[in-house]
């Protein structure tokens, strides 16, 4: 009985945690993410993980899950994630080194490169200074 009260619980949470979710909705086609960009002008977000990357999962968990980062995010970038263990990533970009960073202009410039996870604070630092990159 304790059980079955404790399924029911946890499922309740989960459901209620989901539904207040925001969706990342990310690209994973390099291509698809520049035409993307060119028409809605904007920059491209390029994160590259891969599937068991506990860096990659703790980046997610800690920092993108948070709702007023990721509609900025949304409002300013395309988002592009490739795993390196499902996708096709360019060759210029590092596969390796996970969680890697790029933000591209609309035909694919590198503006500015991050490598490593970052905890929410230090995730709205790194768009400031990609702010101030862009602006050179």
């Amino acid at each position: 009985m304790y059980s079955f009260i404790s399924k029911i619980l946890l499922s309740l949470l989960l459901l209620a945690s989901s539904l207040d979710a925001v969706e990342l909705n990310w690209e994973h086609n390099f291509q698809n993410a520049l035409t993307t960009a060119k028409k809605e002008h904007k920059m491209v977000y390029l994160f590259i993980g891969a599937d068991n990357c506990r860096h990659c999962d703790r980046f997610k968990k800690q920092t993108l899950s948070n709702k007023a980062l990721i509609e900025k995010m949304k409002k300013e970038y395309v988002l592009l994630y490739m795993s390196r263990d499902q996708h096709k990533i360019p060759d210029r970009f590092e596969k390796y080194g996970v969680p890697m960073h790029y933000f591209l202009t609309a035909e694919g410039k590198i503006v500015a490169v991050i490598q490593g996870s970052r905890e929410l604070a230090g995730w709205y630092d790194v768009l400031d200074e990609v702010d101030l990159e862009k602006e050179k």
